[in-house]
C-alpha cells in the first residue's frame, strides 16, 4: 500500500511542474520569446495544453473574467497541494 501512495505522490509532483511549464510556456508563447512555427516548440506547446486543459478548463469557467490575468494554474496548484499534504498527513498514517 505504501508504494500505492507514494506512486500518487509522484504523480502529483509530475502534474504540478507540468502546470508550472505550461505557465512558463503560455507566458514565453504570448510575448513571442519562442518560435511557434518551430515544430518541436509546436509539440511542446501542444503536449502541455492537453496535458493541463482538461483542469483549467473548469476552473477557468467558474472563475470571473480578471481583464486577461489567469489565475485558474495557481488554483489548481494549491489544489495539488492540498492533496498531497491530506495523502502524506491523513491516509498515509492510517496505512502504515
Amino acid at each position: 500500500m505504501l508504494a500505492l501512495i507514494q506512486t500518487i505522490l509522484l504523480a502529483l509532483d509530475i502534474y504540478w511542474w507540468i502546470l508550472i511549464a505550461s505557465a512558463i510556456f503560455s507566458w514565453l508563447y504570448a510575448f513571442n520569446v519562442v518560435n511557434p512555427r518551430n515544430p518541436v516548440v509546436g509539440t511542446i506547446g501542444t503536449f502541455l495544453y492537453k496535458a493541463t486543459e482538461p483542469v483549467l478548463r473548469p476552473i477557468r469557467n467558474i472563475l470571473p473574467d480578471m481583464g486577461g490575468i489567469d489565475i485558474s494554474p495557481i488554483i489548481v496548484l494549491l489544489g495539488l497541494y492540498f492533496l498531497r499534504q491530506f495523502i502524506i498527513i491523513t491516509v498515509a498514517p492510517l496505512v502504515l
